[in-house]
């Protein structure tokens, strides 16, 4: 294309006096927008046209007009004056400005709308692990639930009453011992939660000569739901006791703090 005769051509003049039809509007606007020379032409007549519509507003210039009308012979007759149409460059800017700002928050939206896809992809991927989580807990909760009730079934259980023992005559307890597995479930649910530094000790015992021996200390009981705990016990036990000890246990229980104590039945 040549731009040069192109501009001559007197179509941009035609197109920022709004004479041209939509089409021939719209393609002189294509060519705006692919060659910056009529781009900058287009805006340089736009100009000038803004400053001849300026100086013919300022009153000094109607004696000039009067002048010109003399010269030109015209005398009172009334003159045509052809009103030029404000500047379709002027509306194309603000469509450009316009369009820009639509882009502008259609993407802003559409960010807006992948960070909210993305965060709810991520919850629910969250949300999923979780619930798999929780699935197997349920699962492995439900396994211990029937294990231990397996073991409470079991006629060879030796059930041990814990009674609260002096100024804890409130509290209670029970052991399952299960001689097979050496091994006791105890219920602790009848003891209040552990003071914050101190630990609840567990203790098998005999009793002739009385000697005290640490089944370990149970450390999570304060966050532990079931109050239920599995303990290891291969000792001869004849009797046993939960004493309230600093945290770590101690090598032999604090009478002071004895919270429960019970006797294992002797046999039939």
């Amino acid at each position: 294309m040549d731009i040069k005769a192109y501009i001559d051509s007197g179509i941009l003049e035609l197109y920022v006096a709004g004479a041209l039809s939509e089409q021939e509007s719209k393609e002189v606007y294509d060519l705006m927008l692919q060659h910056p020379e009529i781009l900058q032409e287009v805006l340089e007549i736009e100009s000038a046209v803004m400053k001849l519509t300026a100086a013919a507003a300022q009153p000094s210039k109607t004696n000039v007009f009067g002048r010109i009308k003399a010269q030109l012979k015209l005398g009172n007759e009334e003159v045509k004056v052809v009103s030029i149409e404000p500047s379709k460059y002027n509306w194309l800017t603000y469509t450009g400005w316009a369009a820009a700002l639509v882009v502008g928050l259609g993407l802003f939206w559409t960010l807006n709308q992948n960070k909210a896809l993305e965060s709810t992809i991520t919850t629910v991927e969250i949300e999923k692990s979780y619930l798999e989580q929780q699935i197997e807990e349920a699962k492995s909760n439900l396994a211990a639930t029937r294990n231990l009730l397996n073991v409470l079934r079991d006629k060879d259980i030796i059930s041990v009453p814990l009674a609260g023992q002096g100024n804890f005559a409130s509290t209670y307890a029970k052991v399952y011992w299960d001689k097979k597995t050496n091994s006791i479930y105890l219920d602790a649910q009848g003891l209040p939660e552990a003071p914050a530094g101190k630990v609840y000790q567990v203790w098998s015992l005999t009793l002739d000569p009385l000697t005290p021996t640490s089944l370990g200390t149970i450390d999570e009981f304060n966050t532990d739901d079931n109050k239920i705990f599995a303990i290891t016990n291969a000792n001869e036990s004849q009797a046993f006791g939960i004493t309230l000890e600093p945290e770590g246990g101690s090598e032999s229980p604090t009478m002071e703090q004895l919270y429960t104590l019970g006797v294992v039945a002797s046999g039939p």
